[in-house]
Order: structure tokens, then sequence, then C-alpha cells
């Protein structure tokens, strides 16, 4: 019987740390297109069962379209799941952690043999890199979110400033960051509308009173599960299903955490619109607060709600009108 291989990868911006569980082989590889292709070439002739890195903010892109165009079983997860699975690995996750420490400190190739064993007992699902045209509406949207970020800290700077020349500077930069953020709009409108399925999905998206062009992008460009999930499984991955926090007879406050912040952040902004203007979340919004419930506790209960809806419409590729009355759950 074939030896299983399990392979983990660790990046960074200079590198690849590579680990193969099978031989105990460390490996490490440039993170430049010579270094992909290099370590394709190394990962093709050991054959492996899977292998395994984490999401690192668009670091592991590369990799993963080299991996996909090789033919390479390559599944990029969580980081809070490897940390949990590091958690939960009691005696012998730190046996593997002491040898790692003695044989592979000098490479630091540790959080590669982490990697790898997870990937040898978890067994998570080959990651495919999303299509062409979504990766550019990803990195559209993400540009904006950026711009809008910077352009925060200039009006924060500006507002705490008195002299005018630094004034002058700040003023400048924003109208500069302002114009930044207008062609990012446009720039993510036409390329939703030259595609016809972004544009279709993007129709249907927005026939939900509070959800806008932006919200609508980001939810295409960074939720490709919506439409194809369940309604527990698309919370949980976006960040709104509530956690319990119980110790025996103690009923703790329920909360929310994790899952992918740039989703759950417009959702929180078209939810405020939405408990306004679309009528089930305006229910729901009401019941909870007139029973006592906090404000943004009510908030987060609608952005659940919301995104329940959103699902349902994409799977069913049917309208908020012919949706009004179908049960979706709070």
């Amino acid at each position: 019987m074939a030896t299983e291989v399990f392979i983990g990868i660790d990046i960074s911006k200079p590198r690849l740390d590579v680990f193969n569980l099978a031989t105990g082989e460390v490996l490490e590889f440039a993170n430049t297109p010579a270094g992909i292709q290099a370590f394709v070439k190394f990962a093709k002739k050991a054959k492996p069962t899977l292998l395994v890195c984490e999401s690192t903010g668009g670091l592991e892109q590369s990799l993963l379209l080299g991996c996909s165009e090789a033919k390479l079983p390559l599944a990029v997860v969580n980081p809070r799941q490897v940390r949990d699975f590091a958690r939960r690995t009691g005696p012998e996750g730190a046996a593997l952690s002491k040898t790692a420490m003695g044989k592979y400190a000098k490479t630091d190739a540790i959080d590669a043999v982490m990697l790898s064993e997870f990937a040898s007992r978890m067994r998570p699902e080959i990651t495919l890199p999303a299509p062409e045209a979504l990766r550019a509406l990803e990195a559209i949207v993400t540009r904006r979110t950026q711009i809008l970020e910077m352009l925060t800290m200039e009006r924060n700077r500006l507002g705490s400033t008195r002299d005018e020349a630094a004034r002058a500077s700040l003023q400048t930069v924003i109208e500069f960051l302002e114009s930044q953020v207008g062609d990012m709009n446009a720039q993510m409108l036409e390329l939703v509308r030259s595609h016809p399925e972004l544009k279709a999905l993007d129709t249907l998206l927005q026939s939900v009173p509070g959800v806008g062009p932006v919200v609508s992008a980001t939810l295409l460009s960074s939720l490709p599960e919506l439409g194809g999930s369940s309604r527990e499984a698309i919370a949980a991955l976006v960040g709104v299903a509530p956690m319990n926090h119980d110790s025996g007879s103690h009923r703790g406050v329920r909360f929310v955490r994790g899952g992918r912040a740039n989703v759950r952040n417009v959702l929180f902004m078209s939810a405020q619109t939405a408990v306004r203007w679309n009528p089930a979340l305006k229910v729901v919004y009401d019941r909870l607060v007139g029973a006592g419930k906090a404000k943004k506790v009510a908030l987060v209960a609608c952005m659940r709600k919301l995104l329940v809806i959103l699902n349902a419409i994409v799977r069913d590729r049917k309208p908020w009108v012919d949706m009004t009355q179908v049960r979706v759950g709070a």
C-alpha cells in the first residue's frame, strides 16, 4: 500500500517553508514565480495526498494558482482552524511541537510541520482558485477598502490639526483619496456589468432592500459559498452565528467571532439601512428591541437574517419580490 504524503507549507512574503510529513524533509523556496515553479516541480515528484497552507491575506494566491495549473491538491485553510487544532492535539501535539522545536527550529519550519499534521488528521477540502473575473473584482474591492481606511485616518488628522500648512496638505490628500474611491467604484461597477454571470447575481442581490452595489460586490468577491451552503454554514463562515459561553449551570451571553471581517462589516452597514426599509428585517429588529435587546445585538440578528435571505435568493435564483413570503429563519 502506497504511503500517503502530506505536505505543510508556511507562507511568508519572502519564502515558502515546506515540510513533508512522510519523509521528514524540510525545504525552502522563494515566494516568487521562479520559486513557486520550483516548488511545483518538487511537489509533483513527491506525489502528495494533500498540500495545506494557511490563508495569508493574498500571499497564497500565486501558490494556489500554480498548484491548480499543475493539478496539485492544495487546501488553503483558515489560520484559526490550525490554531484550534494545535490546542486540541494535547500530549501528541505537544510532542510534535517539541520535536519540531528540536529538529526544525533553525529552518523556521515549525508552522509547516503543524500544517502537515493538520493535513494528515483533518483532511480539509481542496481549494480551487476563483474565476479570473472574481479575482479581479476582489482586488478592486480590497483596494477600495484600503483607500477608505486611509481616507478615515486623514480625515481624523484633519480634525485634530490646527496648522494651516498641515491642513492644506491633508485636504489635498483627502481630495485625492476621495477621487480614488470614485475610480474604484466605477471600475467595480463596470466589471460587474461586463460579466454576464456577475451581472445576473448582482441584480438578484440588489433586489433586496438595503443591499447596494458595494455590499453586492463584496459578497460576490469574498463569499463565493453564497447560495451553495446551508444557512447555518453561511452564518458561521461570515462570523454571525451566535456562539455559546456556557459552563455548568451558567448561561453566558451569546457572542459572534471569527469569520470574514470584510463581509461582516458591509453586512453591518447594510443592516443599518435594511432595518428601516426592508419589511422582513424591520419586524425582527423592532421585536428584539421591544423585548429589551440592545440595539447592536438586534442589528447582528438582522445581519444574520439578511445573510440567510441573500443565501436563499442566490440558491434559488429568485429576486426579493419572490422571496417575501418564504420563511428563511431569523
